[in-house]
């Protein structure tokens, strides 16, 4: 079981980007994708997650009204869309995954998820 995560960049403030994050397997069906990021010293932080049935979505909210997180089963890829950009976005996007459900209240946590990608460096110059 792989995840692979793509799409990150350099892009300047108030521009876009789209990361894509493949799961291999035939386990996309997972009950939770999630993004992460983490910035230089910092701890791994939330960004947005979506269930397996693409209901129900969650987003930190430093980036609600800017990032959409949605997934295409078909293609076994989940993806964030992030818009609006801003140089405080600048971090190493990880996607996660987990096979089993889990409380929505949590989708937040690191250390609920199960498979992680190896992460793409997302750089915003303002």
């Amino acid at each position: 079981v792989q995840l692979q995560a793509s799409g990150g960049g350099l892009a300047q403030a108030g521009g876009s980007l789209r990361l894509s994050c493949v799961a291999s397997g035939d386990t996309f069906n997972w009950y939770v994708m999630g993004w992460f990021r983490q910035a230089p010293g910092k701890e791994r932080e939330f960004v947005a997650a979506t269930r397996s049935s693409g209901i129900g979505t969650a987003y930190a909210d430093s980036v609600k009204g800017r990032f959409t997180i949605f997934r295409d089963n078909a293609k076994n890829t989940v993806y964030l869309q992030m818009v609006s950009l801003k140089p405080e976005d600048t971090a190493v996007y990880y996607c996660a995954a987990r096979p089993t459900p889990l409380n929505p209240s949590l989708v937040g946590g690191v250390r609920f998820y199960d498979y992680w990608g190896q992460g793409t460096q997302v750089t915003v110059s303002s």
